[in-house]
């Protein structure tokens, strides 16, 4: 017979079982970084696809917003994130300098240079002496602006600059506030759908990279979490894919569907996918040709060091590709 010392040991190391047994069961939260426009993660949610996902891997998939990408690269160099869709701008630099790897890329496009709609000006190098609005040097809209000026014969030094968030731009034109601004979208495509604005120059003019448009958009895993479940993270990649395939398939669908998720009016959402703002492809392969382009443009623009090498991984990516074209 056991003593009642051996008893209440016993007791002791069975409910410190149990602890352990339910710490091991409980639900982890995975971070995942995403700003108020058309990325197809918030497709994948509305699809239901994270679901069976959060299921498979007793997960809590929560999305973190922000307004651009620099925030959003602080919270994942601080470890506040496992993944995070931003701009291709921000994703590369993460990818470069934090704890960091590209997996995917997911929009075409999305960035304008945009002017009132009754402006006089015709092209870039009009712009000598005007007053354009921009979201600042660290996106990636900076150096698309200036490359955009020096192909026109122009210097920074040429213009002025008027740094502001880029969902300020619209209004900032409406009321002829600036003579030009570059933002990406959906703000370019508020301002085209509310009639009060133009394009001057679309990014695949300025910088075509990958199917002769400009890369705007990508997935990026916080190396931690890709060392540690990689099968989360293909799982994820693999979610933002089929969502892509059913934008292709059904873009008022998916309008409807983003409408519903960032509450963005769904004529913009329309607008943007109908003049091809922001384009969706299948090919979601990060490659080295891509990327070593890429990081060139933002190396040639003083973003990015000469030695700053972006770390990528396209498996995920391909293996995504392959499941959706079965």
């Amino acid at each position: 017979m056991k003593s009642s010392i051996e008893t209440s040991i016993l007791s002791v190391l069975c409910v410190a079982s149990l602890g352990l047994s339910s710490a091991a069961s409980s639900q982890t939260t995975v971070n995942y970084g995403v700003q108020p426009a058309t990325m197809p993660i918030y497709i994948a949610r509305e699809l239901g696809l994270l679901d069976p996902i959060e299921k498979k891997h007793n997960i809590k998939v929560v999305f973190r917003n922000f307004t651009y990408g620099a925030p959003e690269n602080q919270a994942m160099a601080a470890g506040e994130l496992q993944m995070a869709s931003a701009g291709m701008g921000p994703a590369i630099i993460a990818a470069a300098r934090l704890p960091s790897t590209l997996v995917a890329i997911t929009i075409l496009e999305q960035t304008a240079i945009i002017v009132p709609k009754d402006s006089p000006l015709k092209n870039v190098a009009g712009l000598k002496g005007k007053k354009i609005a921009f979201p600042g040097e660290g996106s990636q809209q900076y150096p698309l602006l200036l490359k955009a000026l020096a192909d026109a014969g122009l210097k920074q030094t040429d213009v002025t600059l008027f740094k502001t968030d880029g969902a300020q731009i619209p209004t900032l034109l409406q009321n002829k506030a600036v003579d030009a601004g570059i933002t990406w979208d959906p703000h370019v495509s508020n301002a085209l759908a509310a009639g009060h604005s133009k394009v001057l120059i679309k990014a695949e003019k300025i910088m075509p990279i990958m199917q002769g448009h400009y890369v705007g958009n990508g997935e990026y895993v916080h190396n931690d979490f890709l060392a540690k479940r990689p099968d989360i993270v293909q799982d994820l990649v693999t979610a933002n894919v089929k969502a892509i395939a059913f934008i292709l398939k059904d873009p008022k669908g998916a309008a409807k569907m983003w409408t519903k998720q960032i509450g963005f009016p769904l004529d913009v959402i329309n607008y943007s996918l109908s003049e091809r703002i922001s384009v969706y492809s299948l090919n979601v392969v990060p490659e080295k040709t891509t990327i070593d382009a890429y990081s060139k443009f933002l190396k040639e623009a003083g973003i990015l060091k000469a030695d700053d090498n972006p770390k990528f991984d396209a498996r995920f990516a391909q293996k995504a590709l392959a499941e959706v074209n079965k």
